[in-house]
């Protein structure tokens, strides 16, 4: 079984060498998004928006393999500042409703306009 590259128009391009997702079977796994819009190549001020962006992106990554959020089993967060963990959570929370997949949160060093990167697990259903 071969690797599937996966590469998607409504995301923002690579900033190196690596695809937007790669799939093997019914695992796709999404390299880390982060809040920068696509179209206006812009990054929200707050961690609440660019959570919602990240994860926008993380989504259009995903349609392009014909998935959705609600496939996603695991995601790993990245915070440049852990004091910003409730006003992330929130909109986390938002995006996703009911659905709660599993996550790890991490405190990290992230290029400065950058406050969140997130990276998902996502199956294909059966």
């Amino acid at each position: 079984m071969s690797v599937e590259t996966i590469m998607s128009e409504a995301a923002p391009p690579p900033g190196g060498y690596y695809a937007h997702a790669v799939a093997r079977g019914a695992v796709v796994m999404t390299a880390g998004q982060v809040g920068l819009d696509p179209v206006t190549g812009r990054v929200p001020e707050g961690v609440g928006d660019q959570t919602k962006q990240a994860l926008a992106n993380i989504a259009a990554v995903l349609a392009e393999a014909g998935l959705g959020l609600e496939d996603v089993l695991k995601t790993t967060c990245f915070l440049a500042d852990l004091d910003d963990f409730p006003v992330f959570d929130a909109a986390y929370r938002e995006v996703f409703g009911e659905h709660r997949p599993a996550r790890s949160t991490v405190g990290v060093r992230l290029a400065p306009a950058y406050g969140v990167e997130i990276e998902a697990v996502a199956v294909r259903p059966e």
